[in-house]
């Protein structure tokens, strides 16, 4: 684990987006360049900003720890579903193939909660009990493990849209995905958070849901994006889930409630982070990634192009 006194001195660095020459049309997102290879396109994370969108300032690593975190869950998996990563140059950079996104995000939840109008816990507090199209029990208390975990899919939302509320004969009715397809993705997708689930409790944690996101390599189902990262999953501390109390988040939430208890909902300035703040931020992704991989967290030094280029030259080299 880095120091405190570290990770205040990363404050003010982060890295923006590599530009390479001489690799044809580069397209920039928010943590991954898109670069033409011949025939092909690549995408390139690197350490910047993701997640909680329209935050100014970096949280020093936490680019990284997504990046090694969602490289050491593809290995996990990798006897489940296929996934687009081509390599791990260093701790820094992924270097992945470009799929076919699917455009449905696969949203698996193991516990009834949440706070928003379309949650779970809100919409069964109401007197729902089809949510999704998925029956579930009378007497669920908010914060109670599910039955079993269900898939509840939205679509990819688009232009500061709200995702749009899906279920399972929808998909199917409105031809989104097909029903072959589509049995492959539940599969793969129950599967994978299994895995999860099981490793998080060895660690003391709970997986309480998570969104992934699947697409096509050469007509083939895989795995893309980030995987179980304190941005892309809900983590509880198993501890502190105690009956009638909220449990202590051990993802990205605590940096939602910040803003929110400063009055920053999203919309125009937020208010800056101080230092020993975007600290502590730092240190909690990294203990996330240390505590579920067991692995001791580490930082690249080298300038981030330099990474990139090798990392290409050696793709090239052998595509």
């Amino acid at each position: 684990m880095l120091t405190h006194e570290e990770l205040v001195q990363a404050v003010p660095h982060a890295l923006t987006a590599v530009d390479l020459a001489g690799w044809g049309e580069k397209q920039s997102g928010k943590v991954r360049d898109i670069y033409s290879l011949g025939d092909q396109r690549v995408l390139i994370t690197t350490d910047r900003v993701s997640a909680f969108d329209r935050v100014l300032g970096a949280i020093p690593f936490k680019g990284q720890v997504l990046n090694q975190l969602s490289a050491w869950w593809f290995e996990q998996v990798a006897d489940v579903v296929a996934n687009h990563v081509l390599a791990v140059p260093d701790p820094n950079v992924t270097v992945a193939r470009e799929a076919d996104v699917l455009p449905v995000e696969v949203i698996v939840r193991g516990y009834i909660t949440g706070v928003t109008s379309t949650s779970l816990w809100t919409l069964y507090d109401k007197g729902e009990r089809t949510p999704y199209g998925i029956p579930l029990p009378d007497g669920l208390q908010k914060n109670d493990p599910l039955p079993t975990p269900i898939i509840t899919p939205t679509t990819k939302a688009t232009g500061g849209a709200h995702d749009e509320r899906l279920t399972r004969a929808e998909i199917l009715e409105r031809g989104i995905v097909e029903p072959s397809l589509w049995e492959q993705v539940e599969t793969a997708a129950l599967a994978v958070f299994a895995r999860g689930q099981e490793v998080a409790r060895k660690a003391g944690l709970i997986l309480v849901d998570t969104k992934y996101e699947f697409g096509l390599i050469d007509g083939r189902l895989a795995l893309v994006d980030e995987v179980h990262t304190p941005d892309s999953s809900r983590y509880w501390i198993a501890d502190t889930l105690q009956p009638g109390q909220e449990p202590q988040n051990f993802d990205k939430e605590f940096l939602r409630l910040w803003f929110a208890e400063r009055g920053y909902r999203g919309e125009g300035q937020p208010p800056q982070m101080p230092a020993d703040f975007i600290a502590q931020a730092a240190a909690r992704y990294i203990a996330a990634y240390e505590r579920l991989t067991g692995l001791e967290f580490a930082s690249g030094e080298q300038p981030v192009a330099d990474r990139v280029a090798r990392a290409l030259d050696a793709y090239r080299a052998t595509a």
